[in-house]
């Protein structure tokens, strides 16, 4: 009987390839399940999606056991690899080491740590980001890839240079550097609304290792578009968690403006669909098997 891949396996593999990979940030189970039902090949375990359903800043509040558990409800409600968000590694270099060993004993199929101090600030806000020495960083490489067991766990470095305002020529000094030290893939990020400043970067990477970009701030560039710059994998971080704010707000709103619950009726999706979503026929499928028809 042949093995079956394992999750990190599968990601390791589409790394390698020459396609790119297409993966949706999710905030729990069921956005995690939906993203597997609308073909995405792997999942963003979100520290700003993560954060926001416990209506915290995204900004070191909750703890890597949080994070974690969040993760696994992610990782066993769909068989996709789940990439974990680490933020900038929960401190030093022993709580890196401490994080590869939960995750990867949780069977998460990456992770995914950023060059900013600790406790970090979500990308996007408008203070001044604050990056650690680059020997700091590459540091925390080392201690995870060190510490890692299995060969296909990846570890991904997530370069904020640009989104320090720091410029073209110290992001790829920095992304060079933590390639050097381990990493198995550079994610490079930009908060500007049109995507030169990706451009620019992937232009200029002439290593063999792949780029990952987050296309939040400039949505109008596409996945085509980015494959020709020689992007491997694209994350829509937050889409579905801004998208299910917005529905259940105005629903909510509605259902209190009217009265009633039929103005929404028809927009919102039924019990059963939920049920479907829940395996609730698997859980009737079962009971009929033990339970016959004294059931």
């Amino acid at each position: 009987m042949k093995r079956q891949q394992t999750k990190a396996e599968i990601l390791r593999k589409m790394l390698g390839e020459d396609r790119m990979v297409l993966v949706a940030g999710a905030h729990d189970g069921l956005s995690a399940k939906l993203a597997e039902k609308h073909g995405f090949d792997a999942i963003w375990a979100s520290g700003l999606g993560i954060s926001a359903l416990h209506t915290v800043p995204d900004a070191s509040i909750l703890s890597m056991t949080e994070f974690l558990q969040w993760a696994v409800m992610m990782n066993e409600s769909c068989s996709l690899p789940v990439i974990a968000d680490c933020d900038s590694g929960y401190g030093n270099i022993h709580n890196v080491r401490q994080m590869v060993e939960k995750y990867e004993a949780a069977k998460i199929a990456g992770i995914c740590i950023e060059d900013k101090v600790f406790p970090k600030l979500n990308s996007f806000d408008d203070r001044q980001q604050v990056l650690v020495s680059v020997d700091e960083f590459c540091a925390k490489i080392r201690t995870a890839k060190y510490v890692q067991k299995d060969p296909d766990f990846t570890v991904i470095a997530r370069v904020e240079a640009l989104i320090a305002g720091l410029g073209q020529e110290e992001a790829q000094y920095r992304a060079r550097a933590y390639v050097e030290a381990g990493a198995d893939a550079i994610l490079i990020h930009s908060k500007q609304k049109t995507p030169h400043e990706i451009i620019e970067f992937a232009k200029n990477w002439t290593l063999p290792v792949p780029l990952i970009v987050v296309p939040t701030k400039y949505p109008d560039i596409t996945v085509k578009e980015l494959k020709n710059l020689g992007i491997r994998m694209t994350i829509y971080a937050n889409q579905a968690l801004r998208a299910s704010v917005r529905a259940m707000d105005e629903a909510l709103k509605r259902i209190r403006q009217s009265g009633t619950t039929q103005v929404i009726e028809q927009e919102i999706c039924s019990v059963e669909e939920i049920f479907n979503l829940q395996n609730v026929a698997k859980m009737k499928e079962m009971e009929q098997i033990i339970y016959g028809e004294n059931k």
